[in-house]
């Protein structure tokens, strides 16, 4: 074996030096010489000190990497120094990298090639480039690991901790969507259950009062035949009687009675539609709750699994099928199957409002009222006019276009308030009118003074009503059918087609 350099030779353990470390005194040893040698020492209570000039130090000094002596042990150690074998250079075992170019241990990391280089490539290679001891990055960069480790141990931990909570979120949604499917179930039972019950019950008092009111009303009619036939009797007698001689006519005639009879009614059970009353507005509040509010909370359910199908894009008709309900076609050649002609009444037309086009066009003047006759019909202070045309039943289609949004659309019964001031005369704002308010920000719905504000846009410029009368439905149609709002109500009298024009508006009945 050759001498070794006593330059590169650590003092304690007499090898070459393994991370040399120089301290403020200015000699070098091993780092984990000298550590090892303070370390023995602290355990006798001595404080650190050299072991070359045996200065003593209170505080053990820091460490500081001889850079140069590190540079020099590492090229001591080279393959052309040692007969080409390749030398420990940390005393853990590991052996040297050597450089492809120079044969020569990698001393130093250049970062800008991003790569290790023995000491010939730090000086003709990267002489301009950032350097630092392979060593000294191999440090940063397992502190960097080690900082890296923790990140993702942090991560595993908060995933590990997600999966957790998603597992249980899961459990309970499954528990949770198990308990609403039952619930519902049951909701939609008990009322199906609930309906059927009340729809015999029903269906047995009509039945039985229909029963007991016709076999009154047949037995009524046997009396009334029984007395048509004595009464044609006592005409066939008294036709007898012309053919008789005049003395025995004059006495005969003088024993002629005309029969008398007590008055039987031939009325039917006229208060049977009052007694149903009750039930037939509650039914209609049912209706509504289930073919409006029930299918608008239904569909922005469904709705999202759905977007832009074609299915949801035909307009909704006036109700569910049902033995009062009839289904109506779809679409806007379904309604014009009940289209209907419609006229304006003059006579019930407020001063402010002018008609023309045989009487198809109402235009409210901003010039004032004009001169108008009075008449018991007419609206004298509300800005109204009705059809001619009243429905008491089937189904009806009519259209209007509206110049501006600033009208009241609907129906109503003839018995609405005329000469009164104030709002109570407006379709829609008593208990006798149904009607749909344009506006320029929203649609509104009104019945007996009630507003319902509807969703969308209230720019229409075309209106579609369809009344079916027997179903009790109105319902509104926007441009192209779109579908906007449905009264349900049981109605009991003849409707008439209202308008309420504002000022400046033109109301016009649509032919086509």
């Amino acid at each position: 074996m050759e001498s070794q350099n006593p330059n590169l030779t650590c003092i304690i353990c007499f090898d070459t030096f393994r991370v040399p470390v120089t301290i403020s005194c200015g000699h070098t040893f091993c780092e984990k010489c000298i550590t090892r040698h303070w370390d023995t020492q602290s355990k006798s209570d001595v404080p650190a000190q050299c072991p070359i000039c045996s200065k003593k130090f209170p505080i053990r000094p820091i460490l500081n990497r001889n850079v140069n002596l590190a540079v020099m042990t590492e090229a001591a150690n080279s393959p052309s120094s040692t007969g080409g074998e390749p030398v420990s250079r940390d005393g853990g075992g590991a052996t040297a990298i050597l450089c492809h170019l120079h044969n020569m241990p990698l001393v130093y990391y250049c970062k800008e090639d991003k790569m290790g280089v023995c000491i010939k490539c730090g000086v003709s290679n990267c002489n301009s480039h950032q350097k630092v001891l392979l060593e000294t990055e191999r440090e940063t960069q397992g502190l960097l690991l080690k900082s890296k480790s923790a990140e993702v141990e942090k991560l595993i931990k908060e995933n590990d901790r997600s999966i957790g909570v998603l597992t249980e979120n899961i459990e309970k949604a499954k528990v949770s969507l198990k308990q609403t499917s039952i619930w519902l179930d049951s909701k939609f039972c008990s009322l199906k259950e609930a309906l059927d019950e009340k729809q015999e019950t029903t269906n047995r008092f009509i039945e039985r009062k229909n029963l007991g009111d016709l076999a009154q009303a047949e037995a009524r009619l046997t009396q009334l035949r029984e007395r048509a036939q004595e009464l044609r009797q006592s005409q066939h007698r008294i036709e007898e009687l012309h053919h008789l001689p005049d003395s025995e006519l004059i006495k005969e005639s003088t024993l002629v009675r005309v029969p008398s009879f007590k008055e039987i009614p031939v009325d039917m059970t006229p208060n049977l539609q009052e007694r149903l009353n009750g039930i037939t507005e509650v039914l209609s509040r049912v209706s509504k709750l289930v073919t409006e509010d029930l299918e608008k909370a239904v569909s922005a359910v469904v709705g999202l699994d759905k977007q832009g199908s074609p299915q949801d894009k035909r307009p909704v008709l006036a109700v569910v099928p049902s033995p009062a309900a009839r289904c109506h076609p779809g679409g806007k050649e379904g309604l014009n199957a009940y289209r209907c002609s419609l006229t304006f009444d003059p006579r019930t037309a407020n001063g402010h409002l002018l008609l023309s086009q045989e009487n198809r066009r109402a235009e409210h003047l901003t010039s004032g009222p004009r001169q108008v006759l009075a008449n018991e019909a007419r609206f004298d202070h509300t800005w109204q006019v009705l059809c001619f045309q009243g429905f008491s039943s089937g189904q009806h289609y009519w259209e209007l276009e509206v110049s501006k949004p600033w009208a009241y659309l609907g129906v109503t019964y003839e018995d609405i308030p005329r000469k009164e001031k104030g709002k109570r005369c407006m379709v829609g704002m008593n208990e006798l009118s149904w009607s749909l308010q344009l506006d320029e920000q929203q649609l509104s719905a009104w019945h007996g003074g009630h507003r319902e504000i509807l969703p969308g846009h209230p720019r229409h410029k075309r209106l579609g009503l369809l009344l079916d009368y027997e179903a009790g439905t109105l319902t509104y149609y926007g441009d192209g059918a779109t579908r906007l709002h449905a009264f349900h109500c049981a109605f009991t009298r003849t409707l008439f087609p209202a308008c309420w024009i504002g000022e400046g508006v033109c109301v016009t009945l649509c032919s086509t």
